[in-house]
């Protein structure tokens, strides 16, 4: 019997973070239209370049630190850590989640500051200040297509804020929607109707790949 063709993934993540996570799924077929963008706003610099230690929830909101120059920074995961070790922060890593970095924060040596988007999912227990937006964006032309047509749909979403925007965008969807969510608050955040739903193992971008084969293997068993 034939392979059936795989589900178009509709990846609405801002550009550069849906490139990323679609290099790493092979060939596999997918519409980008982000559901927000990134703006930055204006907050107090100089307080975040003169913290002695930070928490980093998001990749986007390390470059508003300024340089790392070696100061510790508690990053919820691997994306993120990353990007504090390249802009010379000394890094302690939590497990993906916003509750895996309490032990780390209790344990932190030095005040910690985090500086975050205007929307969090959780509020932590060190001050914090905004530093970017996550502005609505309408799903492009392809995208409306794509949920117009009777083929099925997997769409991952990557935070509750995606997931709150995406359910919006897509009530009126004709196509079968899957849901590939990467967190429990990010499946509650939900709220339109999905054909099918799953949720990542764990918070991170090859738990979420896994989701989606798994997701795609259901069609074709």
């Amino acid at each position: 019997m034939p392979t059936r063709k795989r589900p178009t993934l509709l990846l609405t993540r801002p550009h550069e973070d849906a490139r990323r996570f679609l290099a790493t799924m092979g060939d596999w077929p997918a519409v980008i239209s982000p559901v927000m963008r990134i703006e930055p706003v204006a907050h107090d610099g100089a307080m975040l370049r003169d913290a002695a230690g930070l928490v980093f929830t998001s990749g986007h909101a390390v470059a508003s630190a300024g340089p790392g120059r070696g100061r510790p920074a508690i990053c919820v995961g691997g994306r993120t850590a990353d990007i504090a070790r390249a802009a010379g922060f000394d890094v302690a890593e939590g497990a993906g989640r916003a509750d895996s970095l309490l032990p780390l924060i209790r344990a932190a040596a030095v005040p910690l500051v985090h500086p975050h988007g205007r929307h969090v999912a959780r509020a932590l227990p060190v001050p914090g200040i905004v530093v970017y937006d996550q502005v609505p964006q309408p799903l492009n032309a392809t995208a409306r297509a794509l949920l117009a047509g009777d083929a099925p749909v997997i769409a991952p979403v990557f935070s509750p804020r995606s997931a709150d925007l995406l359910s919006q965008a897509v009530a009126d969807a004709r196509a079968p929607l899957w849901l590939v969510a990467i967190s429990d608050a990010a499946r509650a955040a939900f709220h339109s109707r999905a054909a099918r739903v799953e949720t990542a193992c764990r918070p991170d971008g090859q738990a979420m790949r896994d989701a989606i084969r798994r997701i795609a293997r259901q069609e074709q068993s």
